[in-house]
């Protein structure tokens, strides 16, 4: 089974394009999703632990927490440590039920994958991109959203032009949403290819 690990800088389109590959019947950890999952479940005591009063009723209030964590590096590690090796082991789960299922191909949804070391985590990796113009017209277009926000966001990301000459692959989302398909279901053929004998 081959790995691929699906990332993007932020309104990059990675979720659209995460969307695409599940479309076409390939498996899809999406990191997001299961911080959310953790979030009301087994984290929450954990997180309640660390952070007190950032509950309610056994779920994590993400509110709360990120009044307590943002603009708090310590804090923000002490966050990291908690949730990341859960993340990591949901996504080990995953990869091992597909694995035995036969699936060919399966993605990880891994928004931070170049600043977290997820690289040696996957076989190879798609990177999601628009141009910069397109870029900033999504994020500001975003409730609450402010240049301040968005400078302070991209100064923790690794730039996009760094990430694209990292990538095995690159899905460009500034086209529209059928180019992008056309290029998720080339990834999709060539890699199959690939796995196939003879190739």
């Amino acid at each position: 089974m081959i790995v691929l690990g699906l990332t993007g800088s932020i309104s990059m389109g990675k979720s659209t394009t995460a969307r695409m590959f599940a479309d076409a019947g390939v498996p899809v950890h999406d990191s997001d999703e299961t911080v959310h999952r953790l979030y009301a479940g087994k984290a929450a005591p954990l997180v309640e632990a660390a952070f007190p009063g950032t509950t309610s009723a056994g779920v994590v209030d993400r509110t709360k927490l990120g009044a307590r964590v943002l603009g708090d590096a310590a804090a923000l590690k002490r966050l990291e440590a908690i949730i990341h090796p859960l993340v990591r082991a949901d996504a080990d789960a995953f990869l091992a039920r597909h694995r035995r299922s036969g699936a060919p191909i399966a993605v990880l949804d891994i928004p931070l994958l170049f600043e977290t070391g997820g690289r040696n985590r996957v076989d190879k990796v798609v990177v999601v991109t628009a141009s910069a113009e397109t870029q900033r017209a999504r994020v500001l277009a975003r409730p609450g959203m402010t240049e301040e926000k968005l400078a302070s966001i991209l100064t923790k990301q690794v730039p996009d032009a760094e990430k694209r000459r990292q990538a095995d692959f690159i899905v460009d989302t500034g086209q529209g949403l059928d180019a992008a398909r056309d290029q998720v279901n080339a990834i999709i053929a060539e890699l199959i290819g690939v796995g196939k004998p003879g190739h």
